[in-house]
């Protein structure tokens, strides 16, 4: 039995905050090989990329997500008790709380309300002189996805609340001042939301079934029992946070847009397709660096062995810019989602596998809506000037973004 290739470093998370996104995909193609063992935090990880070893991370008989996240990302980015680190008849239980929420038209909706908030949004960028598009993208999504959950936010919290969920997103990457910001940001934010549960269940606060608060609140976990406050408060978050994250990639739209010439003016003639655009900005930019999991039971897999309870990590960012899944992977390209044919394991920015029972985000259908309508925004409701300012992206920054968070100048409703 071949043994595992092996990091020569005898702890390698300093080699992770440095390298970040590349962490996998770079001892990887040292190591020639999509699987190498490494230590992590003092204990032993199994580092997989690409396709074939997305399709094996998402075999559910073989990985379980219980105590795989580590305590930064659980104190942080996903809290305690939420869905992602479920197995089983308990995660495909509380999983389905999620995709009740994903109907058709329940994103249609979400869609529209997102759509009116950048309405005012642009009303709120022609007062100013400069806007931060990151900052003011997480303010709109946050109020659009308020509004679609039924979550209450009065106009005096919107900055408070926008920043704790900021700081959820912003922590997990880091051991220092932001990651202390996500922690306490975390508390409150859970605080805030243990008390929407509350009310929603005393008959103070109104929200229907198919809203994510109603849902939250009312829903009963395997044994019959309504979920204990806290753990509402984690799956309410759970729904709030990872749409304000979508303003990440909002921000990278807008670099695409200025950054490659032609976009807007295809997407106006019809020559380019909005989904292209929106899957290549996915495929292309940085969101999630990778994904972890532990061994249910010892197997072997191209004849390594995988011993029960090991740590593992997929490479997100590195299967999705894997050369024998994509042409010319560092280039942005549209077009090449023309034929496309959906393949769950190759195009994995939040994650692959099955969207029903599975572990692959929830989420994925609400991201690329939003999207979609950030972009009708960005290329033909608004104009602006881009000042000179630092566009570039460091990848061992979690989560990644332009240095500047897109600085826009001289806004302007287009036509």
């Amino acid at each position: 039995m071949p043994e595992i290739p092996r990091d020569r470093a005898p702890d390698s998370s300093l080699g992770l905050l440095l390298d970040g996104y590349e962490f996998i995909g770079r001892r990887a193609r040292r190591h020639r090989s999509d699987i190498f063992a490494t230590r992590l935090l003092l204990e032993r990880t199994i580092c997989l990329t690409g396709r074939e070893a997305a399709e094996l991370f998402y075999d559910e008989r073989r990985f379980q997500r219980a105590a795989a996240a580590p305590a930064m990302l659980k104190k942080t980015l996903v809290g305690e008790g939420g869905v992602q680190g479920l197995d089983d008849v308990p995660h495909k239980q509380r999983k389905q709380l999620f995709m009740s929420l994903m109907t058709p038209e329940s994103i249609e909706r979400l869609g529209r309300l997102a759509a009116q908030e950048w309405d005012k949004s642009i009303s709120r960028m022609e007062s100013r002189a400069h806007v931060v598009l990151l900052d003011e993208a997480r303010e709109t999504l946050f109020r659009a996805v308020c509004a679609w959950s039924g979550t209450p936010l009065p106009e005096g919290e919107v900055g408070t609340r926008t920043r704790e969920l900021g700081d959820l997103i912003e922590g997990p990457g880091s051991i220092g001042l932001r990651h202390w910001k996500g922690r306490l940001s975390r508390r409150s934010a859970e605080q805030w939301a243990a008390g929407l549960v509350r009310d929603m269940r005393r008959g103070g606060l109104s929200a229907g079934a198919n809203q994510a608060l109603g849902a939250v609140a009312h829903h009963r976990d395997v044994s019959g029992n309504l979920l204990d406050e806290r753990t509402a408060a984690v799956e309410l978050l759970n729904v709030l946070r990872p749409t304000v994250a979508v303003a990440y990639y909002v921000t990278f739209m807008a670099v695409a847009l200025h950054s490659y010439a032609g976009i807007t003016e295809k997407l106006a003639t019809g020559d380019l397709d909005p989904e292209w655009v929106v899957q290549e900005i996915r495929r292309f930019y940085p969101f999630f660096p990778f994904v972890a999991a532990r061994v249910r039971e010892d197997f072997e897999w191209h004849g390594y062995r995988f011993p029960i309870s090991t740590r593992v990590l997929l490479d997100l960012y590195g299967t999705n810019h894997d050369r024998r899944l994509w042409e010319e992977p560092n280039e942005f390209r549209p077009e090449r989602f023309r034929d496309w044919g959906g393949d769950p394991f190759s195009l994995i920015p939040q994650g692959g596998g099955n969207h029903e029972s599975g572990h692959r985000c929830a989420g994925k259908w609400v991201t690329i809506e939003l999207m979609k309508v950030a972009l009708r925004m960005l290329s033909s409701s608004l104009q602006y000037d881009v000042p000179p300012q630092d566009l570039r992206v460091d990848l061992s920054r979690m989560p990644a973004r332009p240095n500047s968070g897109f600085l826009i100048a001289n806004v302007r409703r287009a036509g």
